[in-house]
């Protein structure tokens, strides 16, 4: 499953690899490899063009998500987020658009989605999950909504959090920043299934070919009804305060240290250790 790139590539160097094969399979490939496909504004900019075209795109049946290497998707890239935290406001604005943006995209992309993931997949990785369709993991897959421990908030993907696992636990992982493992993400209905790595395959492939037995159409009409009856479509009010409320924390002084703290691989000033007795 990993590095699959499908039959028809249409960008080779590129931060996010597009295909669509003969059958209508679009395959989205996360390409950052090197820093574990973690986003930044090149990636997020490749990920809204794509999925815009793809949307739009008639030979298009559905679209599969994978990452590069050995991490699906390892949440902001934390030199990308340091800069973005000393931008003007109009610019660090913009960033925070831009990841609000592509999680929109995604969640209200017109035909199924599936989600394949292995490895590391954080923050943003767990957004991209919340926001598909079908998601399935390897056992090796490790999950975390890991913002808070670098001093900004989640909310590009807080609703679609809330959407895909509940505000319970949402509140539990999102509020204390935990890790855990594939088990426990198709526990809480984050993934589906947890898949074998040299099942992966097999199980798209059967997949795909119960969505291909539906009608495009009724597909679409069924998926469109379900988040429009359920008050799931973000508009652009929502998509506005969602980014504001992500880049003035990102902005602020806790936001500043938190991301200094993780590169310079020390603990943040907030954190007060627990004294135990012995």
């Amino acid at each position: 499953m990993r590095g699959h790139t499908g039959n028809r590539p249409r960008m080779t160097q590129s931060p996010v690899l597009l295909s669509i094969d003969p059958r209508g399979v679009a395959t989205v490939t996360l390409n950052r490899p090197e820093v574990g496909n973690a986003y930044n504004a090149a990636l997020l900019d490749a990920l809204i063009q794509g999925l815009t075209d793809l949307a739009k795109d008639p030979s298009v049946r559905c679209l599969v998500i994978r990452g590069a290497g050995k991490h699906f998707q390892a949440g902001a890239d934390i030199r990308w987020l340091g800069e973005v935290a000393h931008y003007p406001p109009a610019e660090n604005y913009a960033a925070s658009i831009a990841t609000t943006r592509a999680m929109q995209l995604l969640n209200e992309f017109p035909k199924p989605t599936i989600a394949l993931v292995h490895g590391a997949c954080f923050g943003g990785g767990v957004g991209i999950v919340c926001c598909v369709d079908v998601a399935f993991a390897t056992p090796d897959s490790l999950f975390g909504i890991t913002e808070i421990r670098v001093g900004v908030a989640p909310t590009p993907i807080s609703t679609h959090m809330v959407n895909a696992i509940g505000l319970r636990h949402t509140r539990r992982y999102a509020l204390t920043g935990e890790r855990f493992d594939a088990h426990e993400a198709e526990r809480i209905g984050l993934i589906h299934e947890v898949v074998p790595e040299d099942a992966v395959e097999t199980k798209l492939a059967a997949v795909l070919d119960a969505i291909f037995l539906g009608s495009p159409t009724a597909i679409a009409m069924t998926k469109s009804s379900f988040l429009g009856a359920n008050n799931l479509l973000l508009d652009e009010r929502q998509v506005s305060m969602l980014a504001h409320e992500g880049w003035t924390q990102r902005h602020s002084p806790e936001g500043q240290e938190g991301t200094t703290a993780f590169r310079e691989k020390r603990t943040p000033s907030w954190f007060k250790p627990a004294h135990r007795n012995v």
